[in-house]
């Protein structure tokens, strides 16, 4: 009896130990095939929609203290646009997110909390502050006009159980010239942040909860880099970043320049920007992100900038 006592505490040690490990490998697994599964349905509903600009209205008040602004860019967008090419079950305003499954608050990569959860475009990125127009000779920048900090989110969740909070960009521009550096800010038209399961948990940016970004309203691309590594104090160049990459994780390698943007867009998951460098090559020169004032700029593509990783 004694022995059999014994081997049961051992059995139990051992379980208590490797349990956890198991069920998180487990939960792993199941979050990259749902990831994989959503952004399959997302990129497929927005290559159905003719362009992703143009939904809703966006107004500032006439006056300071005035109440005739107007914010129905997010919603319009989901009822009008997206709800047309996906199955949808549930919309939500900006005063009511969690009643679609959304969390209160979002634990960042670094494991830092974020509360309450992202209300509104400047939430993620604080440097959306104006809007380009087309002025016949070319897109011009008018800072604090419109600016897309004023357009709220709102949400909605999957005929599949996801959560998902929609920032939207009306006055999203086409494929400007992209030859030489640019101000990458206004080819973002929407960005999505997602929770696989709703308020279950664990609400950990790169577990259950990750982002989608869109660029570009016509011939848009859709990417969802899955961030790896995240020591901003390495510098690489882009002939040896991959290497450096795959040091980490052999799944692991450097973000082309629309990933790199949509990590951008989503600062405050990733907790800090920073400059980074990209795959992405235009006549053999590298291309850069430069955080601080969100451009995507040409350089030697043995000149060095911080590095953040990400998963095939």
């Amino acid at each position: 009896m004694a022995e059999i006592l014994l081997s049961l505490t051992i059995i139990g040690v051992v379980a208590a130990i490797t349990l956890p490990s198991l069920t998180g490998n487990i939960n792993e697994r199941t979050w990259n095939t749902q990831r994989k599964a959503l952004y399959a349905r997302i990129s497929q509903a927005v290559s159905l929609m003719p362009a992703l600009n143009g939904y809703g209205e966006l107004k500032e008040a006439s006056s300071e203290g005035a109440s005739d602004a107007v914010d129905t860019v997010a919603e319009t967008f989901i009822t009008s646009g997206l709800s047309k090419v996906l199955k949808i079950n549930n919309i939500c305003d900006v005063d009511h997110l969690t009643d679609c499954g959304l969390p209160s608050k979002l634990i960042t990569i670094k494991n830092s909390v974020v509360s309450p959860f992202p209300s509104k475009l400047t939430d993620l990125q604080p440097v959306f502050d104006g809007k380009y127009v087309n002025s016949g000779g070319g897109y011009s920048f008018i800072p604090n006009s419109t600016p897309a900090k004023i357009a709220n989110a709102a949400a909605f969740e999957t005929a599949n159980g996801e959560s998902i909070a929609v920032y939207y960009n009306p006055n999203c521009v086409a494929d400007m010239d992209e030859t030489s550096s640019y101000d990458f800010k206004p080819k973002l038209c929407v960005n999505f942040i997602y929770d696989l399961n709703g308020t279950k948990g664990p609400n950990t940016v790169g577990k259950d909860v990750g982002f989608i970004s869109v660029l570009y309203p016509t011939d848009s691309v859709v990417v969802a880099p899955e961030t790896f590594h995240d020591r901003t104090s390495d510098k690489v160049s882009q002939l040896n970043g991959s290497k450096f990459c795959a040091g980490n994780d052999n799944a692991a390698r450097l973000p082309n320049k629309h990933e790199a943007m949509a990590m951008f867009f989503n600062e405050v998951l990733l907790e800090g920007r920073s400059h980074m460098v990209t795959s992405s090559v235009y006549d053999n020169k590298a291309w850069f992100l430069e955080a601080n004032a969100g451009y995507m700029a040409l350089g030697a593509r043995d000149t060095e900038h911080w590095a953040r990783c990400v998963k095939r």
